[in-house]
């Protein structure tokens, strides 16, 4: 299997592997003590660097926030500067608690700090986020259905076409309300 590619579309696991492997190496972590600031069992960790686990959204966000790197910076190999991505390929990651899927369309270049990704989701459980790292700002662009997206607290309504920026170092939400929901969301890292 070529190691962009997963079994059902999934995330890549043995890219998430090797790139966890690298980067608690380079941040000089160890296993406990990355597994301590994700909030995640060492025995966890130690299945994901094996390339045995299989992270949802939400661990791999705690992961990135633990190791003080992008999302991207995990699940994106290092690409030729000519890509193209078909609709329902690319490394996707599911959340645990809503049907929610992120897929990662283009990783922060070495002289940007974002990330492009796009979101499908179904009416039902909200996506509830955790805070990024600090600084960091979600734009979304809802491409079709309706959805309520931003600050936990305020989030809006929004319908095709519609674009919001806010702060996603504190809690936020993506909430499918109609079925066939899909929105090109960049995450901005300062």
């Amino acid at each position: 299997m070529p190691q962009d590619s997963a079994p059902h579309g999934g995330a890549p696991l043995e890219l998430i592997a090797a790139s966890l492997r690298r980067e608690r190496t380079r941040a000089g972590l160890s296993l406990t003590e990355v597994a301590r600031r994700a909030g995640l069992a060492k025995s966890t960790l130690s299945q994901l660097e094996s390339g045995t686990g299989n992270p949802s959204v939400e661990t791999l966000w705690a992961l990135g926030v633990a190791l003080d790197v992008p999302f991207s910076r995990l699940v994106e190999p290092d690409r030729p500067r000519v890509r193209v991505i078909r609709a329902g390929k690319g490394p996707t990651v599911f959340a645990e608690h809503a049907d929610y899927a992120c897929t990662l369309l283009s990783a922060c270049p070495t002289a940007a700090r974002r990330d492009v990704y796009l979101v499908r989701a179904e009416p039902g459980s909200p996506r509830r986020s955790d805070p990024h790292m600090t600084g960091v700002v979600e734009h979304t662009v809802l491409c079709a259905g309706r959805a309520r997206v931003g600050v936990l607290d305020d989030p809006v309504e929004l319908l095709p076409g519609d674009y919001i920026c806010y702060p996603a170092d504190v809690p936020h939400i993506f909430e499918a309300l109609e079925p066939g929901t899909y929105a090109v969301e960049i995450s901005e890292y300062n």
